[in-house]
């Protein structure tokens, strides 16, 4: 998949990249038996807050070197309290690959914890673009829950999936994850899917996209991505007409 056939319904599409962390990454996600990510899914969850197992900091039996247990604090905001998500440690991402059964190189974990790290803050930059186009009397949008739902293609993705078979050219990959994330709005719950993508490597540098924007469950939410899918084909088309400006004015010349 490259840049040219990547999911719309914006204003997210972007690509992440940073080659040698993330070809660690990416080629774990090709090998593992489950190919999702490895925390934050349902079959796990404990917490109704993050869907997360309560991980030990502890090493795991056959555990060959340290890992460290410091958790880095997010850029998101809790909305039950004045403080920020944190992360897990790399000692807990890598229980939670062992609970799960991925075979993963130790050596690997803290590179694989700093792109799951990367990747997450891209999501929620993403969805601080979508809340800009609202106009709330408080301090932002903050994040109430979210929860991974690995096995359950999102109805976009689905679609994409199904044209894809039509229409072969597409290219279109199944997403290797999906989170749902539920923000509160000044009081409102407003839930955001994100459909995590692993595309073709460009050269030395492997890419994923990110495909974030509100779920179709409100009147509010339809708007919302009809007026950015809109606005994105008219500067598709501006585009166009542009380019064919161009290559006209070369041929006269």
């Amino acid at each position: 998949m490259s840049s040219n056939n990547t999911p719309s319904g914006c204003p997210m599409n972007k690509k992440a990249q940073d080659s040698r962390n993330e070809t660690i990454y990416n080629n774990s996600l090709k090998n593992a038996s489950n190919k999702s990510c490895p925390i934050v899914h349902s079959g796990d969850a404990l917490s109704p807050d993050n869907q997360m197992p309560h991980l030990s900091q502890e090493q795991v039996p056959g555990q060959r070197i340290y890992l460290p247990t410091e958790r880095v604090v997010s850029s998101i905001p809790k909305a039950k309290s004045s403080e920020y998500w944190e992360y897990p440690s790399p000692q807990q991402f890598y229980s939670a690959l062992v609970r799960k059964g991925w075979e993963t190189p130790e050596e690997s974990i803290e590179t694989m914890v700093d792109i799951h790290n990367f990747l997450n803050e891209k999501a929620w930059n993403e969805i601080l673009k979508w809340e800009k186009m609202k106009t709330c009397n408080c301090n932002g949008p903050k994040l109430l829950r979210f929860r991974g739902r690995p096995q359950d293609l999102s109805p976009k993705a689905r679609i994409l999936q199904w044209s894809s078979k039509i229409f072969p050219s597409l290219g279109t990959p199944l997403p290797f994850d999906r989170h749902d994330w539920t923000i509160d709005r000044c009081g409102r719950e407003v839930r955001y899917v994100i459909d995590y993508y692993s595309a073709p490597d460009e050269g030395d540098n492997p890419v994923f996209y990110l495909d974030v924007r509100p779920a179709l469950d409100s009147v509010d939410s339809v708007v919302d991505r009809i007026k950015v899918a809109t606005k994105e084909t008219f500067a598709q088309f501006r585009e166009r007409v542009k380019a064919a400006r161009q290559e006209t004015e070369g041929d006269r010349s």
